[in-house]
């Protein structure tokens, strides 16, 4: 199922920096709650990242496609700016860094979606169809909550999956998390969404953990679409990893049909955000930077496409 020509417009790369815990602890090695000024600086390492996606958008022609995932702890700002810009703003609201998905703010996790207006709420999830079943019922519970209150409001959901694997799992692939990702995720992946699916879950944005080969992307993009889901799209996470991991999942996933652009964060703004609090680059050099390798993820996409 390689897809026919995706108008530009309806396009979506996300530059993804919701990240919360990790980001406070992997840039600021701050482990407890934030006082005052801890908090503002990284509401600052968050404006920079943003500055990135303004110099980008400022570049082209039409930043139709620009989107972005960003936080209310530590990104409100931001949310309100790119929501008055006309970007496609997506907005967590599960708590973070959790092993199990719980809302953020409790059973008013609606009145934070109203206030913010994104494009779409967004939920990660560690989900795998082998772990323990009491989990991923309570999380299947959770998440048909959010679903049927987003379908009420007519308001979009984007679902972002993780597959952790079981201890038996990475046993098989001999404590080699590689090997893993290659041989038994993919399949993970599909049995999972399935298992979604089947609970009455309503998605209309997957974002998926990187698919290797190209097949897995159109058995991906079968399953999201499959009994009339025609609008359900797909967009790929970029899991921190490496250049060229990222370009071998983006050149499988491009070509297939509804995956329409990604969801990438510290693949594009770790190195320049990280030299840029250690004092070896200026404020505009990591905002430029970021715009750089934001744009590069968007050229290889595009270039996978036709």
């Amino acid at each position: 199922m390689v897809s026919d020509p995706i108008p530009p417009e309806q396009l979506r790369f996300f530059l993804a920096f919701d990240h919360r815990g990790l980001l406070q602890r992997g840039l600021f090695g701050w482990e407890l709650e934030l006082d005052a000024e801890q908090t503002a600086k990284v509401c600052d390492a968050k404006q920079v990242i943003y500055e990135g996606l303004l110099v980008s958008a400022s570049r082209a022609d039409s930043p139709a496609g620009f989107g972005l995932l960003v936080d209310e702890q530590f990104g409100s700002e931001i949310a309100r700016d790119a929501v008055k810009r006309g970007f496609s703003v997506a907005m967590p609201v599960e708590q973070s860094d959790g092993d199990e998905f719980d809302f953020e703010f409790g059973e008013d996790f609606g009145e934070h979606i109203e206030d913010f207006n994104p494009t779409y709420a967004k939920v990660l999830v560690r989900y795998n169809p082998d772990g323990d079943d009491d989990l991923n019922k309570r999380q299947l519970d959770r998440l048909r909550t959010l679903s049927q209150w987003l379908q009420a409001k007519n308001r979009k959901f984007l679902f972002e999956l993780i597959v952790p694997p079981t201890a038996a799992q990475l046993e098989i692939a001999d404590d080699d998390t590689l090997n893993y990702e290659l041989n038994q995720r993919p399949e993970l992946i599909l049995r999972s969404m399935t298992e979604v699916l089947t609970a009455g879950i309503q998605v209309d944005v997957w974002k998926l953990e990187g698919l290797d080969e190209a097949e897995d992307a159109i058995r991906a993009a079968e399953l999201a679409t499959a009994d009339g889901r025609t609008d359900v799209e797909l967009v790929l996470l970029g899991a921190g990893a490496g250049d060229d991991r990222v370009i071998r999942w983006i050149e499988a996933a491009a070509p297939a049909s509804n995956w329409i652009g990604f969801a990438i964060g510290r693949s594009i703004w770790w190195e320049p955000l990280t030299e840029f609090l250690a004092g070896d680059i200026s404020r505009a050099e990591a905002a430029s930077q970021i715009a750089d390798r934001y744009e590069r993820f968007i050229a290889v996409w595009l270039e996978a496409r036709s």
